[in-house]
């Protein structure tokens, strides 16, 4: 006995029924809802962090410390964990902020495991996301998970310190970590280059995993981005909140005698590469790198400890619909994606028609008018012609 022909998969309707929408009602949602955002600042003191704060999100997140109190936890020789949060608003989307600093990190001779504070600070915010997932009411738990550590290194025109490099391993597999160059303008342009060569040998060689967006990517703009990003790192920075005037303009830098440091000026520093990379281009990046690379894998290593793993039903349950959505969302993205070709296409299509009927047409109006002159010259040779 013949089986019968499998039946054909449903052909895709040839009227709209709304689903390019989706992206549209994710657009609101997301814009109602707001995110959370936390950065985190580690460095020594008197490296310009605060400064450099206020200066990227253009207000007075964190008040400046008075210059006697600045080393007066020198005898405490303990590193403390400061949270200032605001909320900032831009075009009705509203992202929750927290800064988290260090205060007291590096400021002492004997520096040896300072460093231990930030990383029991990373682990209890994936903890405490761990234990919320299993709770039945998570809408009050308070998501404090750094999303992007800024560590701020001094300019010394060397190569990183000992201290520096066991920090940076520490905290790269618990966080997005980007190293920052503070004070660009305190060495020239020539030794800048020469130092952050350096650092990057030093952190390649010491197996340090930096923050680092793809170098490809379907859109050429976003490659050619993400390589500018690429060969900025490790970022020099000059931060100021100062307004100067440069050439009749008020721009934010720093006034010297020999001229002015300017923030925004990518000839000076790298500010303004690292301000897109944090709020204008990657942070949607950042946080989602957040929980599934350095989330997922304490959570791995947590259950594990435990004599747990995802064999557990609920957790291998959970896991497979994040997937499932994860892969519907990507199929959305790509659909959505080229639906925008087709249409540049169509439009350039139609764009072209449109110039050639238009050529066309000039073509056969010049011809007219040709025509219309030779036959005026005609007319006037024939009334010559008549009066003579």
């Amino acid at each position: 006995m013949v089986p019968p022909p499998a039946a054909a998969p449903p052909a895709a309707p040839a009227v709209s029924v709304g689903i390019a929408n989706l992206p549209n009602q994710r657009h609101k949602i997301v814009s109602r809802k707001g995110t959370n955002f936390t950065v985190m600042v580690v460095g020594e003191s008197g490296l310009g962090k605060t400064t450099f704060i206020n200066t990227l999100f253009t207000t007075l997140m964190r008040e400046y410390k008075r210059p006697e109190m600045r080393f007066a936890r020198q005898l405490d020789r303990t590193v403390s964990i400061d949270v200032v949060r605001a909320d900032i608003e831009e075009k009705g989307f509203n992202v929750r902020l927290s800064v988290v600093d260090t205060p007291g990190f590096g400021d002492y001779a004997n520096n040896s495991d300072c460093w231990v504070p930030i990383v029991e600070f990373l682990d209890e915010q994936h903890r405490a996301k761990l234990t919320a997932e299993s709770q039945r009411d998570r809408r009050q738990f308070d998501d404090l998970r750094v999303h992007v550590c800024l560590y701020f290194i001094q300019p010394t025109g060397h190569t990183l310190k000992p201290l520096d490099i066991e920090v940076m391993k520490q905290l790269c597999t618990r966080v997005n970590l980007i190293p920052v160059i503070a004070k660009a303008d305190t060495i020239t342009h020539t030794e800048m280059q020469a130092f952050k060569d350096r650092i990057r040998d030093c952190i390649e060689t010491h197996g340090i995993s930096v923050y680092s967006p793809s170098p490809h990517s379907d859109d050429e703009e976003t490659t050619r981005r993400n390589n500018a990003i690429l060969s900025a790192m490790p970022f020099s920075i000059i931060a100021s909140e100062n307004d100067v005037a440069v050439n009749g303009q008020t721009v934010r830098g720093r006034q010297y005698i020999w001229g002015v440091a300017e923030v925004e000026n990518e000839k000076h520093c790298d500010f303004k590469k690292l301000r897109n990379l944090l709020i204008r281009t990657h942070m949607h990046d950042l946080i989602q790198t957040t929980h599934d690379a350095h989330y997922e894998s304490f959570r791995v290593k947590k259950l594990t400890s435990e004599g747990r793993s995802d064999d557990d039903p609920v957790i291998s349950a959970r896991r497979n619909f994040e997937s499932k959505m994860k892969e519907e969302e990507e199929a959305l993205r790509k659909r959505f994606t080229e639906q925008v070709r087709q249409e540049e296409n169509r439009f350039r299509q139609w764009e072209q028609k449109l110039m050639s009927e238009r050529d066309r047409l000039n073509e056969d109006l010049d011809k007219q008018h040709s025509l219309v002159k030779q036959l005026e010259e005609e007319l006037e040779e024939i009334i010559a012609a008549r009066k003579r």
